[in-house]
């Protein structure tokens, strides 16, 4: 019997939406997308993040920020880690990037012994997502399972890292919209914005902060202000805990912080200043359990902005060169 044009359109139809479905199922990131293929990425991964953590406990909040500093930047994709070429200008001397982001060394030595157990098969930008994961928990934070598959970039943007990426300036409307333009809420945004009760920051970037601001506790900027002195000229590099209370500990007590007008940066006082999320950091800071929750949905949010996938980038063989 022949088939009539309709139904022959209704199995093309049919065909077609399978075959979108299965292009599209396959293109997702997942939690065991290594399982077979580098069985024990994960402990490998861990193995040098704790190493790294226990020489330095600062370093953990770098690889956290590197992830960070990766996804607001067309998406997590690795481009963060490419040194300058002839072609293009790489990201690392963008403005908020520059002399500031560290731990490339230690990224590059958690590819190499990934790289001696599966070679050519796990990219740099699952690298960051799962030290970063690594370094809250080896630091006392919540633990979350990773979603895996992405592919690295080929190419980066210094000019895409000067415009994405939240300056420590900013104010509440500009951070909500930074965040926004990245797919993520304004809690995803505040919840993120707890990854500062680990790390430091440079005396250049919370200087005006100190001495002109009203909205802080005097006791604390007179603090600050031993290690920061007001002229320009000197101290700039001069690092100060970004939570003065458990600097190398992932907790909530950053929240504490800005509740008593003890925020370093003054974007992240702005979470506490009237606006509308002071509700939002007031909740933080006395329910922990709610902030590790809030805290681990949004970092599985920022993994996701616009991955690589399927056959789209490659898989770098080293994290700073394209292959």
């Amino acid at each position: 019997m022949e088939a009539s044009p309709s139904s022959t359109f209704i199995f093309l139809s049919v065909a077609y939406l399978l075959v979108v479905s299965i292009g599209n199922s396959n293109a997702q990131l997942s939690t065991n997308f290594y399982s077979s293929s580098c069985p024990n990425l994960l402990s490998t991964v861990k193995s040098v993040v704790q190493s790294a953590v226990n020489n330095e406990a600062r370093m953990g909040a770098s690889l956290l920020r590197l992830f960070f500093h990766d996804c607001f930047v067309n998406g997590c994709d690795g481009s963060v880690l490419l040194d300058d070429t002839s072609s293009f200008t790489g990201e690392k001397n963008a403005f908020p990037n520059a002399g500031s982001l560290r731990g490339f060394d230690v990224v590059d030595q958690i590819k190499t012994a990934v790289e001696k157990a599966c070679p050519g098969v796990v990219s740099c930008a699952d690298i960051l997502a799962i030290s970063a994961r690594d370094s809250v928990v080896i630091l006392g934070g919540p633990t979350w399972n990773v979603k895996l598959g992405r592919r690295d970039a080929t190419t980066a943007s210094q000019s895409a890292a000067n415009t994405n990426i939240p300056a420590p300036t900013a104010s509440l409307s500009a951070l909500i919209k930074s965040f926004s333009d990245q797919g993520l809420s304004t809690t995803d945004m505040v919840a993120l914005s707890g990854a500062h009760t680990i790390g430091q920051a440079r005396c250049t970037t919370f200087r005006t902060r100190i001495y002109n601001e009203s909205n802080i506790d005097a006791s604390f900027a007179k603090t600050r202000q031993a290690n920061c002195p007001s002229a320009s000229t000197s101290g700039s590099n001069n690092l100060a805990p970004l939570d003065i209370q458990t600097p190398n500990t992932f907790d909530n007590k950053y929240y504490n912080n800005l509740v008593n007008q003890k925020g370093l940066l003054h974007s992240d006082q702005q979470l506490f200043s009237g606006g509308s999320t002071n509700a939002l950091v007031q909740t933080y800071s006395s329910n922990p359990s709610r902030f590790n929750t809030d805290f681990v949905a949004a970092m599985i949010n920022m993994g996701d902005i616009k991955p690589l996938t399927g056959s789209n980038g490659q898989i770098r063989k080293n994290c700073r060169k394209t292959n």
